[in-house]
């Protein structure tokens, strides 16, 4: 992993951080290809069990680096949706990886950088923060995923709000609209209170509670994963440990590798 994405982990949570400080983050098709493959090593990395997302400096990620791209009209509209698909699986990844995600966002969240914290389970902002779709103020939609994304999370009325003037979502308003768990001026510290808060119990419940979790889903689909998720915790080793530690009132002694 070079230098414009940095990959730690430490006690069973792995910690991305965009490292592009001088421009607010903001990437370049390498740091796409970075981002991508530092997801991938803690979606496959068994000693992993929570992620946190975050940015260099006083921004999260402030979009692409304009000044680093292609001339797009000099490219095939093929060679553009390769591009574009790298891009858009960064939130792929984020929302499908079984492990929780947390995203501090301290500074400008910006186009696709807003969708990489809407792609987070959890978001912490500082009050430096901001998150802005953007796209229609320079002509362009929200092809990364805000426009799936954003309804989801806040209803339709607020996020065409949003998308269809491009203006900033303050934290303050974040907080209101449910966008995030709270403004504090360590959304870092925050972020990892989090994480090891999900990290410390039952990894099969938690894993599978968050793929539980799917708003497209039939209550009667809903149910049928419900059965296979449960079978799958009640034969689950930390499963028997936590009630064994519940019912002796101490605390779980998972076997973790951390």
């Amino acid at each position: 992993m070079t230098d414009d994405v940095l990959y730690e982990v430490d006690a069973g949570i792995a910690t991305i951080t965009m490292n592009r400080p001088d421009v607010h983050n903001a990437f370049t098709r390498d740091t796409i290809f970075q981002l991508n493959g530092a997801i991938r090593d803690a979606r496959d990395d068994d000693a992993v069990y929570a992620i946190i997302l975050t940015g260099a400096g006083d921004g999260f990620c402030s979009g692409a680096d304009v000044r680093s791209m292609p001339d797009w009209t000099q490219m095939t509209k093929e060679d553009y949706a390769g591009y574009l698909w790298s891009v858009q699986n960064v939130i792929r990844q984020l929302r499908t990886t079984t492990k929780p995600s947390a995203a501090a966002v301290d500074g400008p969240a910006v186009g696709a950088g807003c969708d990489f914290a809407l792609a987070a389970d959890v978001r912490y902002l500082s009050p430096n923060a901001l998150l802005r779709e953007g796209f229609v103020r320079i002509g362009l939609i929200p092809g990364d995923g805000g426009g799936w994304l954003l309804p989801r999370l806040i209803g339709e009325a607020k996020a065409r709000e949003y998308l269809l003037t491009g203006k900033d979502i303050t934290p303050s308003d974040a907080v209101e609209l449910g966008l995030a768990v709270e403004v504090t001026d360590d959304p870092l510290g925050a972020a990892r209170g989090f994480t090891e808060e999900v990290r410390d119990l039952p990894a099969t419940a938690v894993q599978h509670t968050k793929a539980l979790i799917d708003s497209e889903q039939s209550y009667e689909d809903y149910s049928e994963r419900a059965i296979e998720y449960q079978w799958a915790c009640v034969n689950d080793a930390e499963h028997h440990e936590a009630v064994a530690a519940f019912n002796e009132k101490r605390v779980p002694d998972f076997d973790r590798e951390y």
